[in-house]
């Protein structure tokens, strides 16, 4: 198996609605955003399926010593020989790949969030540098277009967040800030109970307002003349933001189950979204 062949096997495999927007770009810029992207679920596995902090915090030391093995042209993964011959051809920085280890990291280290403030740092390390990178792939001309990926990136962890209660939950980790459940009346026990009432809803919709104006003010970022080239996330915030109104269509019932959108509607959205250009 080639090094691009494993990204596009652990693209696939992941069943995210990032795959779908892939499939539209040319073939060299697919193969680059496929490797970050597997390289992205590459370090998010180290935390996900570690049951040992001390293990997780090794593998991630690995990956950082991998990734500049990687920038002295020395790779020995899959993953970062996929994505080596991109890196000047792109021009990713580095400091932005090594941003997304920090962030792994920052989920050994804390459970919780004091206020947004304190989890938008978290969000910009495991997505907002993932969508500067992202948008460096698929063609900036402008430089305002990467304060359009970074705030596109915070709106997609915000969805995530907001999906994935309570199978953060289950994992001991509550993403919504500590000042907002308060001010819901939501306590952390209802959160890692499960236990579904108003005032959670109340909260919910607060989140979803949040990831809802997220969108709408990357949206405005985007300058014309890079729209067409940014197309592949447009196409991304189109599956995300249709799965965020089908949550709140459900009454956010996320904490005992996972809403997502099936396959054929995912590829819908995407091949709406890029006719429309």
């Amino acid at each position: 198996m080639s090094p691009d062949e494993y990204c596009q096997q652990k693209a696939a495999q992941s069943g995210s609605s990032f795959y779908y927007s892939f499939l539209f770009l040319p073939t060299e810029r697919r193969h680059a955003i496929t490797a970050l992207y597997a390289f992205c679920r590459e370090v998010d596995d180290v935390v996900d399926e570690s049951t040992d902090d001390m293990v997780a915090r090794s593998k991630l030391g690995w990956w950082r010593k991998e990734l500049q093995a990687m920038l002295d042209q020395q790779p020995t993964h899959p993953v970062t020989k996929a994505l080596l011959p991109h890196v000047a051809t792109y021009q990713l920085d580095s400091k932005h790949l090594f941003a997304i280890i920090d962030g792994m990291e920052m989920d050994l280290n804390q459970t919780r969030y004091l206020d947004f403030a304190g989890l938008q740092t978290y969000c910009w390390h495991v997505a907002g540098v993932v969508g500067v990178l992202s948008a460096s792939i698929f063609g900036i001309t402008h430089p305002q277009t990467k304060e359009f990926a970074e705030k596109l990136g915070l709106a997609f962890q915000m969805t995530n967040i907001i999906r994935d209660v309570g199978e953060d939950a289950r994992k001991g980790r509550i993403y919504l800030p500590v000042n907002e459940l308060q001010e819901f009346k939501v306590t952390a026990a209802d959160i890692l109970n499960a236990r579904h009432s108003a005032q959670f809803e109340a909260l919910m919709q607060f989140q979803y307002e949040r990831a809802q104006k997220l969108y709408d003010e990357a949206f405005a970022l985007l300058p014309a003349q890079d729209r067409k080239a940014q197309r592949t996330g447009l196409i991304m915030a189109a599956i995300y933001r249709a799965l965020l109104v089908e949550i709140q269509r459900d009454g956010f019932h996320v904490l005992t189950q996972r809403i997502s959108l099936t396959p054929i509607r995912k590829l819908w959205l995407a091949w709406k979204t890029y006719i429309r250009g």
